[in-house]
């Protein structure tokens, strides 16, 4: 198998929303955002429980997006609720490795890396992506620790003022190597899945990687980002245009009244209704006035909701029958899972972009092609062929 013929600069960027496109790519994120808003529902129902709002309250209020931050609540229901905000990240991130092993090695010329290969590979390699950030985080911590007692000492009479002039260079620069160190914990939790999932690197490998990169390719960063978010962006918009009005053309055809008619619109408005609720939409949307403020009408939530809802979405029942129910509900699990297909497409886009970041930016620094280096999966298919034990002419 031979590698993809990449550049090594930002025009392999523009291979990302291709690349991402993948079923086994997609669904890792689908399964990974499916489990994570599974623990989320449970946990938010859980916390707005214990700040006195009841099932039948938050369900007709929110639905089946809870979440504690409209409401407030106790320390034991915010713990509660950060759990699971903490756990959808970290589950996100477990995937986003297996996506970009999956993209490591079809970058190698291996197509047929499946995504249950890449989740077994994050089952062996799932410490580095947890504890890299975390050791960050301490990091960060033991420097605020550390000024924190000197400040201390600042505080002895005559002699703390001697204590905080003479070394305070020696606090400027600790002061800059904090910063620093903020800086690249964001640049740890965007590439340290292609770190792991490329280099096989460990949790010190990792954050080693992550500072390398943040010292030595700033503006690449910079500049590669301002590239992928906005096709990203266009890759999941042109996704939603033709998932909407496929929607639409079945609508449309189903409806028709020698068909299936208002018995149509009567499910689907009731499963778009649990999917995709109006009125809890356009009430987040009128909280959201920073882009009205700067843009103008034109770029007003609530308007586009409107058109959307007005184009796509038919008016719920007031009341449907007892297999009507039924049909909502399974049309309502699926538009829930395509829904979460435009987020995992969005992180798909976005894990297989940072893996071909990583990839450059170990050839511009470092001369290094990573998709030469041979993986622990064919370092131990080497080690079977060279076992004289598995070889069938020495039997």
């Amino acid at each position: 198998m031979e590698p993809l013929n990449l550049h090594f600069n930002f025009r392999d960027i523009f291979r990302s929303p291709r690349l991402a496109l993948s079923g086994k790519k997609i669904w890792t994120f689908i399964v990974a955002n499916f489990v994570a808003y599974v623990i989320y529902f449970i946990l938010n129902y859980i916390a707005l429980s214990l700040s006195g709002q009841s099932f039948n309250e938050t369900w007709n209020t929110q639905g089946i997006y809870p979440c504690l931050y409209l409401l407030g609540g106790p320390w034991f229901a915010w713990a509660l609720f950060w759990t699971s905000i903490l756990f959808w990240i970290f589950t996100i991130q477990l995937a986003s490795t297996a996506v970009a092993r999956i993209t490591y090695k079809q970058l190698k010329g291996d197509d047929f890396f499946s995504a249950n290969d890449g989740w077994r590979y994050v089952k062996k390699h799932w410490h580095p992506i947890i504890f890299s950030p975390i050791s960050l985080i301490l990091i960060l911590f033991l420097f605020l620790a550390i000024s924190a007692l000197f400040a201390l000492i600042g505080k002895i009479p005559y002699l703390g003022e001697f204590i905080f002039a003479l070394p305070y260079p020696v606090y400027f620069f600790g002061s800059m190597f904090t910063i620093y160190t903020g800086i690249v914990l964001v640049i740890s939790f965007l590439y340290s899945p292609a770190i792991v999932a490329t280099m096989e690197e460990d949790t010190m490998g990792a954050v080693f990687n992550s500072y390398a990169i943040t010292w030595s390719q700033p503006w690449r960063i910079i500049t590669y980002y301002a590239i992928l978010i906005p096709i990203a962006t266009i890759g999941v918009t042109t996704l939603k245009i033709f998932s909407f009005y496929s929607i639409k053309l079945i609508n449309t055809i189903f409806s028709h009244y020698i068909l299936m008619g208002s018995k149509l619109t009567d499910i689907f408005g009731s499963a778009a209704d649990i999917v995709w609720p109006k009125e809890l939409f356009l009430s987040i949307s009128t909280g959201l006035t920073t882009c009205s403020l700067l843009c103008g009408n034109s770029c007003n939530l609530s308007v586009h909701l409107n058109v959307f809802y007005s184009r796509f979405i038919p008016s719920a029942p007031q009341s449907i029958s007892g297999s009507e129910y039924f049909a909502t509900i399974f049309l309502s699990i699926f538009l829930f899972i395509l829904t979460l297909s435009f987020l995992s497409y969005m992180l798909s886009i976005l894990s297989v972009g940072n893996t071909l970041m990583f990839s450059i930016y170990r050839m511009r620094s470092d001369n290094d092609n990573i998709l030469t280096h041979k993986d622990e999966d064919e370092l131990e298919e080497e080690k079977i062929d060279d076992n004289p034990i598995t070889k069938t002419d020495d039997i």
